[in-house]
């Protein structure tokens, strides 16, 4: 299986599955000298592991971190850093129906028709549990932004169609569902509880913003810092769509309502999010994500068995009711191993 490593000055690989006995990263370009320990991983592991709530799946995982190489005496070394996160609370047996049938909106069908075999246990590689190999190696890229005081922050900003008005970044770890506005979260958890009673689920938009990034960084045309934000967030599998700046809203405008004027003191404006030609301009990166509902519902659907025949599925298990709360870390994560890989791209040649 090709495509399970992304980036190039700072560059993460990706391995294992949902039920096997773990998941990790190596991450190859991250300079030497960053103080680096398994208790640096915590905080932010802790705010995508499973089971944090009521309202999550109640599959329990503590989501340590084990770093296995390139780090000695507390700093990195500038070798490859191997990461490890070992799955204790595997329960497969739920999923045994799907080793002949195939679950709507899942990946599923997608990948028995690619490779003819897949691990059906929880998704396998398909399954968000990857995601947590990502949050670790997200923690890497921050560290290696820290110093430059690019700081990045993640929040919930839409769910099950209800929207925060107010954007409060201290409110953000005030709520379970990481929303800048406290006015909303009340509602935001009556249509996510509606959801879990029914055995559907909901999605969402997270919003991603960057500051203090430097002016400069993108490599045009293939490369630029959009493109490549894009396809990061994109390959995160719950998001369904993504938009910069003022996104899919410029589409309306004319071009005097969407240019950002420029003075001495610098932008009046930023409907272009942060970046321009591909290239970060100096202003806030503003991106945002479109989550889809988890596709595991324990609603009968119509599907069908590896031989084409029709069928109905209802499953039962451990599934979230929603993955926008714990995709705020993953994204987060994402965004910062972009930035963390054009920043040392930049460097390379400044």
């Amino acid at each position: 299986m090709a495509g399970n490593s992304f980036g190039k000055a700072f560059k993460i690989t990706t391995f294992g599955e949902s039920h096997g006995k773990g998941i990790g990263a190596v991450i190859d370009g991250c300079p030497s000298g960053i103080p680096l320990c398994e208790e640096d991983f915590a905080e932010d592991m802790a705010r995508r592991r499973p089971g944090r709530t009521p309202l999550d799946t109640p599959r329990s995982e503590t989501d340590g971190v084990e770093i296995l190489s390139g780090v000695f005496e507390g700093l990195t070394t500038g070798t490859p850093i191997a990461l490890f996160i070992r799955n204790q609370d595997v329960k497969s047996e739920p999923y045994e129906i799907l080793r002949t049938l195939f679950r709507p909106g899942h990946a599923d069908y997608a990948y028995y028709k690619k490779y003819g075999h897949f691990d059906f246990r929880g998704g396998g590689r398909s399954s968000a549990r990857e995601t947590a190999a990502r949050v670790a190696a997200g923690v890497v890229a921050q560290k290696i932004l820290a110093p430059l005081e690019i700081q990045i922050t993640a929040y919930t900003l839409e769910m099950g169609g209800i929207r925060a008005e107010h954007i409060d970044f201290d409110a953000i770890h005030e709520n379970p569902f990481y929303c800048p506005d406290m006015a909303v979260v009340g509602k935001m958890k009556e249509v996510l509880s509606r959801a879990r009673e029914a055995g559907d689920s909901i999605g969402g938009i997270v919003e991603v913003r960057t500051t203090g990034c430097p002016a400069g960084l993108g490599e045009p045309v293939f490369d630029k810092l959009s493109a490549d934000l894009a396809k990061g967030v994109m390959s995160v599998g719950a998001v369904k769509g993504v938009e910069i700046g003022a996104g899919f809203e410029s589409a309306k405008r004319k071009g005097s309502q969407n240019n950002d004027p420029i003075t001495p003191a610098g932008f009046k404006t930023n409907h272009a999010g942060g970046i321009l030609g591909g290239i970060s301009n100096g202003n806030d990166i503003i991106l945002r994500a479109a989550v889809k509902p988890i596709p595991s519902i324990m609603i009968e659907q119509e599907t069908i068995d590896r031989e084409g025949s029709p069928a109905r599925l209802k499953l039962e298990g451990r599934f979230d009711a929603s993955a926008v709360p714990r995709a705020v870390p993953v994204l987060k994560a994402m965004v910062a191993i972009v930035v963390a890989d054009h920043y040392l791209r930049f460097k390379s040649i400044s």
